[in-house]
């Protein structure tokens, strides 16, 4: 990471910056606290800055938090390929282990909650309990923009615009990636994103390789659905989930619609829980964070976590 990258991505705070290798790659970690460890997986088109207030809240709570950037992130590596959710989760799931952890508390929004449900069916072992944050499950993410072209496949007409290639970068990135500070602005609800938040992921997607890398994401998904390695990886994912889940949505979401997002309890064999955040957006944890951190810590302080 080049001393600029560095400068973007290492904000001063109650957290420690480091860098830490899994499975070959590199990836960037800002963490904080001790105690049980708390994954945080942040989405598109962010990096670790979205869990902020969390690296806060938790280790005041007891836990120890660790927010990586995601591959092709912030001050991770950004290798050509390995952008599908399998290899994704052994990312996370090789993070966990060079953290000196067994296993974790996994904590995913958007592209991160997808990653973490792939964790909690892949890695099952390493995935202590599993909270999703604007993210439905995988399959019932697909189906439900197959079923509702009008509503979910509207709202995720972005997705679809990536699939070009070289273009969406370009797009991404243009005019001090003014397109990135629409997207948190239409998806958020109101009075967010605060300036701070705003410029600094604005500048994060203009590293190099990261637009690239981000829309990578997108284009596995829905390109693999018809090929080999996504029929795999959908037939994987109809094993239930074994682990505690708590799924967080803004009721105001107009990336992930709620009703796209409810019905993914099917897939939980565990306690499962369901939350609607009301006025909020995509960006729950960051536009109401002490609700948000209030649903999460008294979930995880819950020894047996209801239905």
């Amino acid at each position: 990471m080049s001393g600029h990258d560095a400068s973007l991505i290492e904000v001063d705070g109650p957290w420690t910056h480091r860098a830490i290798s899994a499975g070959g790659t590199r990836f960037h970690v800002a963490e904080a606290g001790e105690g049980p460890l708390v994954l945080l997986l942040h989405g598109f088109p962010e990096f670790w800055w979205s869990w902020r207030e969390q690296l806060v809240s938790l280790p005041a709570a007891g836990y120890r938090a660790a927010a990586i950037d995601l591959r092709g992130y912030g001050g991770s590596d950004k290798p050509p390929r390995g952008y599908d959710l399998v290899t994704l989760a052994g990312d996370a799931a090789g993070l966990v282990r060079a953290l000196g952890e067994a296993g974790a508390i996994v904590v995913g929004h958007d592209w991160g909650g997808l990653l973490a449900w792939t964790m909690a069916v892949y890695h099952p072992k390493i995935v202590q309990r599993l909270a999703v944050v604007g993210a439905p499950h995988p399959l019932r993410l697909r189906r439900s923009v197959r079923e509702s072209p009008r509503e979910q496949g509207w709202a995720a007409r972005h997705t679809f615009g990536f699939q070009v290639p070289v273009l969406p970068e370009r797009r991404l990135v243009r005019d001090d990636a003014a397109l990135v500070g629409r997207l948190l602005h239409e998806w958020s609800g109101p009075n967010w994103p605060d300036e701070e938040t705003e410029r600094l992921v604005r500048r994060a997607v203009q590293i190099p390789g990261v637009a690239h890398s981000a829309l990578e994401y997108h284009r596995w998904f829905l390109r693999s659905q018809a090929r080999p390695d996504g029929i795999r990886y959908a037939h994987r994912m109809r094993a239930p989930v074994q682990a505690p889940t708590l799924q967080l949505h803004g009721a105001l979401d107009k990336c992930i619609l709620p009703e796209s997002a409810q019905g993914s309890g099917q897939y939980v064999a565990a306690p499962y829980r369901w939350r609607l955040i009301e006025g909020t957006g995509h960006f729950p944890h960051q536009e109401r964070p002490e609700e948000f951190d209030s649903h999460l810590l008294g979930w995880l302080a819950d020894p047996e976590p209801d239905r």
